[in-house]
C-alpha cells in the first residue's frame, strides 16, 4: 500500500511539473491579454465605487420579483452570496484541474484569456448602463435611513483609487445590471462548452437560476437587474466567442510542445514508408506511373524517354 501510494505521488508531482512548465510557456506568450482583463476588473471596481458617491436613497420602485418572490430578510441575506461564492471557487478550481488529473480538456492560461475577455466586454456594458441612470438601491443597507446609503467624497487620491473589501460588500447605485449574474452566467456558459459532466452542466444551469430568484428575494437587485443580465451576458459570450481563436485541443501536443524523440522516429519511419511505395510527401508528385520494357512512363505533361518500341513502332 505504502509503494502504491509513494509511486502515485510521483507521477501526481511529475505530471504537476510537466503542466506548470507548459503553463508558463503559454503565460509568456499571453500575459498581456490576462494584465489587461485584471486591470480591467480594478477599473470596474473603481466605476461602481464612484456611482455609490452620486447614489441618492428613494423609496423602492415597484416590481413584479418583489411582489412575487417573498423577502428573505436582512438576516438571510447571506444565502445567495453563499451560493454564488460556491459557483466562484467551484469554477476556479476546474480551470486548475489540468495540473492533477490525466483526463484534459482546457489549458489554465487559455481559458482564463476567453473568460476575462467576456467579463471585462459585460461589466464595461454594466458600466455605461448604471452610470445613465441611477435608481435608488433596494438593498437594505441602501434604503433611506441607512448610513452605508451614501458615501462622502473622498478626501485623498489614495481613499479614491483603493477598493476595499467592504466597499464591495455594502455597494449601492451600481444596480444595471447584475454584476453577480456576469460572473455566475459567464463561468456556465465556459464549462457548458469546455465542461465533461453532462450532470455537472445541467446543475450549474440551475443553481444559475436559483441564484437569480435569491437576489431578487434578497432584494440585492431589482428583476430588471437580473433580466437584462440573463440575455446581455449570453449575447455577449455568444459574439465575442465567435470572434475568438478557439481553444487549441489538448491531445494535440504538437501545437504548444516539441515532438519528443520517439514522436519524431515516428514521424521518420511513416515519412520512409510513404517513400517506399511511390507516396511522396508532395500532392503534386502523386502522379501515375506505368513502367514499359524498364523504364517508367508517367502521366503528365512530361513523358520519360524510353528506348525500347512498344508493339514493333
Amino acid at each position: 500500500m505504502t509503494l502504491y501510494i509513494g509511486r502515485e505521488s510521483s507521477k501526481l508531482w511529475k505530471r504537476i511539473c510537466a503542466e506548470v512548465v507548459t503553463e508558463i510557456n503559454l503565460l509568456a506568450v499571453n500575459w498581456k491579454y490576462l494584465l489587461a482583463g485584471l486591470v480591467g476588473q480594478y477599473i470596474h471596481g473603481l466605476a461602481a465605487r464612484g456611482v455609490h458617491y452620486i447614489h441618492r436613497p428613494g423609496p423602492t420602485l415597484q416590481d413584479a420579483g418583489f411582489f412575487l418572490l417573498p423577502e428573505l430578510g436582512e438576516e438571510r441575506a447571506y444565502i445567495s452570496e453563499t451560493l454564488f461564492t460556491f459557483i466562484f471557487l467551484s469554477f476556479v478550481l476546474w480551470t486548475f484541474h489540468p495540473f492533477i488529473f490525466k483526463s484534459k480538456k482546457i489549458y489554465t492560461v487559455l481559458i482564463w484569456c476567453r473568460v476575462l475577455a467576456f467579463l471585462v466586454t459585460c461589466q464595461f456594458l454594466r458600466i455605461l448602463t448604471f452610470y445613465s441612470t441611477q435608481l435608488p438601491g433596494p438593498n437594505y443597507h441602501c434604503r433611506e435611513g441607512s448610513k452605508l446609503a451614501r458615501l462622502p467624497p473622498p478626501e485623498t487620491v489614495f481613499e479614491a483609487l483603493v477598493i476595499v473589501p467592504r466597499g464591495v460588500l455594502y455597494g449601492c447605485g451600481d444596480l444595471i445590471f447584475s454584476s453577480h449574474m456576469i460572473f455566475s452566467l459567464t463561468f456556465v456558459r465556459t464549462y457548458q462548452k469546455y465542461g465533461t459532466q453532462r450532470f455537472i452542466k445541467q446543475l450549474a444551469w440551475m443553481l444559475v437560476v436559483i441564484q437569480s430568484l435569491l437576489i431578487v428575494a434578497s432584494r440585492k437587485h431589482y428583476t430588471v437587474d437580473v433580466v437584462v443580465a440573463w440575455y446581455t451576458v449570453n449575447l455577449v459570450v455568444f459574439f465575442i466567442d465567435k470572434k475568438l481563436a478557439e481553444l487549441p485541443d489538448r491531445t494535440a501536443t504538437s501545437l504548444l510542445l516539441p515532438l519528443s524523440t520517439k514522436d519524431k522516429d515516428s514521424k521518420t519511419k511513416e515519412e520512409n514508408h510513404k517513400l517506399l511505395n511511390g507516396m511522396s510527401g508532395d500532392p503534386a508528385d502523386r502522379r501515375q506511373r506505368t513502367q514499359v520494357n524498364g523504364k517508367i512512363l508517367e502521366d503528365g505533361n512530361t513523358v520519360v524517354h524510353a528506348d525500347a518500341t512498344m508493339n514493333g513502332a
